[in-house]
């Protein structure tokens, strides 16, 4: 009898002992499941936080997954305490992410025409294939162009080599074709930049197409990385005007400046200390883009646009 006893006394204790464990594991919470986070965030051109309707919008963001990317998704969202002239939500999904740890998103997307003004949320949404949600909200502005102060736009751009070819980038913004430039020739180019007024400067760089660098605004220039064909700025200009590089002299029948870089310099076109050629910029054959960037400095909007062409012979 009193083995019974035992016994079942034994049972009893190991009954408890496992009723106590599986309490203590179901009422153990959860781990917290790692989320995503953003780092150097970009909205707008320059960071300026403005869309400006029916143009071209640029965003970038360097994403750190808590596991794996699973989907990064853009809302451009009106707000509870603001008034608009109609309802409209906007959204865009990119998939292409998907499984990366870290990465950079760098996207351009357009503003629809039907978009109306007024302050918006920007919400940022990364979701992590661990189940996990970030999102983060900042404020933009969606301004219609014709309400802009300024409104800058690549009119017309010429580049000429020493043989006389010439090559032209109208503000259809058609690139010219089989462009090619040689050892020890002459680029000469010049810009017009349209509507702009106040204070403004725009660089003329040439980039090795392998170092995938692509300012969109002056302050994002590497200069380690870009040949500065030509700098030039306004200053002061009160009443809306197209700006040149090269400004015509009607006294004198001739251009007040006309920049030109050999092809093969020791040093660029940098003002007002001209950067060496050298290092990762250093001349070598193979493809390379030519670039205007152009930034209103007083009103921080920004225009930009890139082509191909060939350097040979070194």
């Amino acid at each position: 009898m009193k083995i019974k006893t035992t016994k079942l006394l034994m049972l009893c204790a190991v009954w408890l002992s496992a009723y106590a464990v599986s309490c203590n594991k179901s009422d153990r919470p959860e781990p917290e499941l790692p989320k995503a986070s953003l780092e150097n965030i970009e909205i707008g051109s320059g960071n300026n936080g403005i869309g400006i309707i029916g143009r071209d919008f640029h965003f970038d963001a360097d994403i750190i997954a808590g596991d794996k990317i699973d989907n990064v998704q853009i809302k451009i969202q009106q707000k509870a305490n603001e008034t608009y002239t109609k309802q409209w939500l906007f959204e865009i999904e990119f998939e292409q992410y998907r499984g990366a740890k870290n990465t950079n998103v760098h996207k351009h997307f357009h503003i629809p025409e039907e978009a109306p003004e007024g302050q918006y949320d920007f919400i940022i949404i990364v979701r992590d294939q661990n189940g996990t949600v970030h999102e983060e909200i900042k404020q933009i502005e969606l301004i219609d162009p014709a309400n802009l102060a300024v409104n800058p736009k690549l009119y017309i751009w010429g580049i000429q080599n020493s043989n006389g070819d010439s090559y032209f980038v109208n503000e259809t913004l058609e690139n010219p074709k089989d462009v090619v430039f040689a050892k020890n020739d002459i680029m000469s180019s010049y810009v017009q930049i349209k509507d702009v007024k106040d204070d403004g400067v725009m660089y003329l760089l040439l980039i090795k197409k392998k170092l995938n660098h692509f300012p969109e605004t002056i302050h994002n220039i590497d200069f380690s990385k870009a040949i500065v064909v030509d700098v030039y700025e306004h200053k002061g200009e009160k009443e809306v005007f197209t700006f040149w590089n090269t400004p015509y002299n009607n006294e004198l029948h001739d251009y007040e400046r006309w920049p030109e870089l050999i092809m093969g310099a020791a040093r660029d076109n940098n003002i007002p200390n001209p950067y060496p050629i050298n290092g990762e910029k250093v001349w070598e054959n193979g493809e390379y883009y030519l670039g205007v960037v152009y930034t209103n400095t007083t009103h921080n909007l920004s225009v930009h646009h890139y082509f191909e062409l060939e350097v040979k012979d070194f």
